[in-house]
């Protein structure tokens, strides 16, 4: 099915695809759902936020990797998660509905609706996030028995049929850096690829998305280089300040 329902109109930008699952099998089968898409850029919507967290820990109690986000965390902690999402550290994004508007991430490829949005406006805007800028995506609605799917859902979505072997995809490439300087110390992206390229002697190749804030920033390094440059760096200084270099948690 192909329709954009950003427009209403019909599209080549977003598929629309269902998963059925028992009552007590969501988990099981979101799992099973994420192994059949494989290691591509992902967000999976739910409704409540524990629900986010219990999800995201089930997943990584499973061996994926993924981060989750929503309103009841510090500032820093939701910066932390949308970086690593953006950079690679992780592709598989839980979150609830804070997630559907405003935020710039691209390349995302599936929206999985792990909960049935409240209404047709939080549905639009979850979608949103994905088939943009001439892009396709793919929305996939997971419904247990008891649910059903709303009106404001036409045409009707196309069953997936899931992988019957559940084989987890690989890990991501990349991990992030957390560094206690940013904008307000006079850092920017060009000090700190210097400071890697030199002090760390990585390639510009194993440096990925950098993001500075106005504290501190965040950086996308080759996972297979993570340990031996932290170690090169974390006794090094940064336009003569000193800091604190570590993975971010």
């Amino acid at each position: 099915i192909e329709i954009n329902f950003l427009t209403g109109e019909k599209s080549e930008a977003l598929f629309l695809q269902m998963v059925g699952c028992a009552d007590d099998d969501k988990l099981r089968s979101l799992l099973r759902l994420i192994c059949t898409l494989g290691n591509r850029c992902t967000i999976v919507f739910c409704n409540q936020r524990e629900i986010v967290e219990q999800v995201s820990q089930y997943l990584k109690d499973k061996g994926i990797v993924t981060v989750f986000y929503h309103g009841a965390m510090e500032q820093q902690e939701r910066d932390i998660a949308l970086c690593k999402f953006r950079n690679g550290s992780s592709n598989l994004l839980v979150t609830t509905d804070l997630a559907a508007r405003g935020l710039d991430i691209p390349n995302i490829r599936y929206i999985v609706h792990y909960h049935l949005p409240i209404n047709q406006e939080a549905f639009i805007h979850r979608n949103g996030r994905t088939a943009r800028m001439e892009a396709s995506g793919t929305a996939i609605l997971l419904l247990a028995p008891h649910e059903t799917i709303p009106t404001y859902i036409d045409p009707h979505p196309i069953e997936l049929e899931l992988s019957t072997t559940a084989t987890i995809p690989a890990k991501p490439d990349w991990t992030t850096f957390y560094v206690s300087a940013g904008k307000k110390d006079k850092v920017n992206k060009i000090d700190i690829v210097g400071f890697l390229t030199n002090k760390g002697r990585l390639k510009k190749e194993d440096i990925g998305l950098i993001e500075v804030k106005d504290f501190f920033s965040f950086v996308a390094i080759r996972k297979s280089k993570a340990s031996a440059t932290l170690q090169l760096i974390k006794e090094e200084r940064i336009k003569n300040k000193k800091v604190k270099i570590d993975i971010a948690k």
